[in-house]
């Protein structure tokens, strides 16, 4: 039997943290004498990690003291809102049954790959019960920023599978970028912080609409969509 490593993002992917991580980047911005940015901008800078992200909402004017300080003003907010109910993270619809009938494939190992810190996966694994469903995480204090595929590679090399039995699923464009510079197969999803065609010209060959449509492209031939 041929096995398959799938390698899952997590904001916007697998849990639907739209509204904490804009939130908490309205209050940084605030708290730094700036003004809100266009939504979807801000929230274009999901899976990178966190100071690429701060360094991009702030522009090329914004120096790297500024920066800093915004990335820990960024881990204080969010922390905070945490706590609160009304931000709480949920999963995208189908997201639970698909890992728990893909990580019960004898075919299938199951990993992360995020922009998260070590921390805050660890709160996502706990609170979903997902420890035993993943057998490599790998986050931002493991490697480069997206789109460097460092992760993948890494992720590869945990649990070793070559790139041509991996297979990344993300929601944005340096997901995709990640995977094939990795050498692995892309799918995007179009539920999360980047439009299909970002999918696509990012290098995803095949983007979903439902979570249910991943378990039938695992093992399966993949060739890239047009944009």
């Amino acid at each position: 039997m041929t096995q398959h490593l799938v390698l899952f993002d997590v904001d916007g992917t697998l849990v639907d943290s739209q509204h904490i991580i804009h939130a908490t980047l309205v209050e940084t911005l605030a708290r730094h004498g700036r003004e809100p940015l266009d939504r979807a901008f801000m929230l274009g800078g999901v899976g990178l990690s966190l100071i690429p992200a701060m360094r991009r909402l702030l522009g090329p004017e914004a120096d790297e003291a500024l920066v800093a300080a915004a990335a820990g003003t960024y881990r204080e907010v969010f922390h905070r809102l945490r706590g609160d109910p009304a931000h709480a993270e949920l999963l995208f619809p189908g997201a639970a049954e698909v890992v728990a009938g893909l990580a019960a494939r004898g075919d299938v190992v199951l990993g992360i790959v995020t922009g998260k810190t070590r921390r805050g996966i660890d709160y996502i694994l706990d609170r979903f019960g997902w420890r035993a469903a993943f057998a490599t995480v790998q986050t931002a204090e493991d490697a480069p920023s997206k789109p460097d595929p460092g992760m993948v590679l890494l992720a590869m090399a945990a649990t070793g599978f070559r790139a041509d039995a991996t297979l990344v699923v993300g929601d944005t464009s340096w997901d995709m970028t990640m995977a094939r510079a990795a050498g692995a197969g892309a799918v995007g999803v179009a539920w999360g912080n980047h439009t299909p065609d970002m999918l696509r010209e990012g290098g995803a060959q095949r983007v979903i609409d439902r979570f249910e449509d991943l378990a039938a492209l695992v093992g399966a031939p993949l060739t890239a969509e047009a944009s």
